[in-house]
């Protein structure tokens, strides 16, 4: 059996999230400037969704990355190192005939004008997955499917993927998209997809500044009006912090493979929720899987009156971001990503996820790579309590997840 159907087969869950993506090997600079004059790089690992999973499996969740690499040397490092952070990476497929992809990139910012990323991914292994080639019972297997628009960016069987994951099937995991907008992987206009990939989603991530860049939408408001299907959206709005649109329950197919009918994906609401169990409600999306091509019944607007009546019940929570001490700005977006899904399967309220998210990315925020230690669970616990003016006069620096007790951790202005 192939296809999304067949990740229906399982019975039980195996894995709580399960990640679908390109990773690959990044080489960092060995100082600032422009790459002509850098004069030596050091290796690491890049990739958004296998940054979610290793995260998360640092936090204690049992995490799964899914991928494509070649038959050598890149390709063994990387799998080894995500292995190392205690994520399953038994469902990678290694190609032998394409290679690993690689990059490099300077010391700078991403959203300043003298960052350089240098890919070198066309052809690459990952670049090479489609609805033939991956196995849909391991993607199918866990409570959660994350997924990122940069994968539908590499080639048109990777989109095709997309969209095929993306499809109402029956008991699909609730399925997590961040839209990781990355305009030099997309040729004018082609980012659209985006939008549409994301409307076919239970969980969406997407940045104020991305969504203006690619869809031409400016504000959160307007941009959950482009978005009225998925039942939770994450509005990423940078220093002002996220803000969070959640619908009431929807209806929507339950997930068998996450323990029962009682406390699968839509059996309780998103918010206020608890118990390990609760991942929140079901999308209202209800287009037929043999249109996920982008027909006209699929098109964005097309369900909008609709939707969106339905979603002018939503619940929206406004967290503010933390102050910190920023020493380099990589891999932010995919630790808020882990932070906020690792809350998510612990059934806490919204604002609690969005805290979470806003530790997780203040602990990369505070260190050179685009992976660390995440703070420890009660360590996070306790900030995340906080009332609303501690949290905003928390400064976050260099070292804050190693400490103790809360008043090492943390310098108030």
């Amino acid at each position: 059996m192939s296809g999304p159907a067949a990740g229906t087969a399982h019975a039980a869950t195996t894995t709580d999230v399960v990640c679908l993506g390109e990773s690959m090997v990044t080489f960092l600079p060995s100082q600032p400037g422009r790459l002509a004059d850098v004069p030596s790089f050091g290796r690491g690992i890049g990739g958004a969704e296998s940054n979610v999973a290793c995260a998360l499996a640092a936090a204690g969740h049992r995490a799964a990355w899914v991928g494509r690499v070649g038959a050598d040397g890149f390709g063994d490092h990387l799998v080894e190192t995500i292995a190392g952070y205690g994520v399953d990476t038994s469902a990678v497929r290694r190609d032998p005939d394409r290679p690993t992809g690689i990059y490099f990139r300077t010391a700078t910012d991403r959203g300043t004008g003298a960052h350089e990323v240098a890919y070198y991914r066309a052809g690459s292994a990952a670049s090479a997955m489609s609805p033939a080639n991956v196995p849909y019972e391991e993607l199918f297997a866990g409570r959660i499917l994350h997924l990122s628009g940069i994968t539908a960016a590499l080639s048109a069987d990777c989109l095709a993927l997309l969209r095929e994951l993306t499809a109402p099937w029956p008991g699909r995991p609730l399925v997590s998209f961040d839209v990781n907008h990355r305009p030099r992987l997309w040729r004018d206009g082609d980012a659209g997809v985006l939008l549409e990939l994301a409307r076919r989603c239970d969980l969406v991530f997407v940045g104020e500044d991305e969504a203006e860049e690619a869809w031409g939408i400016v504000g959160a408001e307007a941009i959950r009006a482009a978005l009225p299907e998925p039942s939770v959206v994450v509005v990423k709005r940078g220093s002002a912090g996220a803000t969070v649109f959640a619908s009431g329950r929807r209806p929507g197919p339950r997930s068998s493979n996450a323990g029962g009918a009682d406390n699968g994906p839509g059996s309780r609401s998103t918010e206020g929720v608890g118990g390990e169990d609760a991942l929140g409600p079901r999308p209202a999306y209800a287009g037929k899987a043999d249109s996920a091509a982008g027909g006209a019944e699929d098109a964005p607007g097309s369900r909008f009156t609709e939707a969106a009546q339905a979603a002018r019940g939503d619940t929206v929570t406004v967290v503010p971001a933390l102050h910190v001490d920023v020493v380099a700005a990589v891999g932010a977006g995919d630790a808020f990503a882990a932070g906020f899904l690792s809350a998510t399967l612990r059934g806490l309220p919204l604002r609690d996820r969005v805290r979470h998210g806003h530790l997780m990315a203040a602990a990369v925020l505070t260190v050179p790579g685009d992976l660390t230690e995440p703070p420890a669970r009660d360590h996070a616990d306790r900030l995340v309590a906080l009332d609303d003016g501690a949290w905003g006069r928390l400064r976050l620096g260099p070292g804050w997840t190693a400490a103790d007790r809360a008043h090492e951790e943390v310098r108030t202005p």
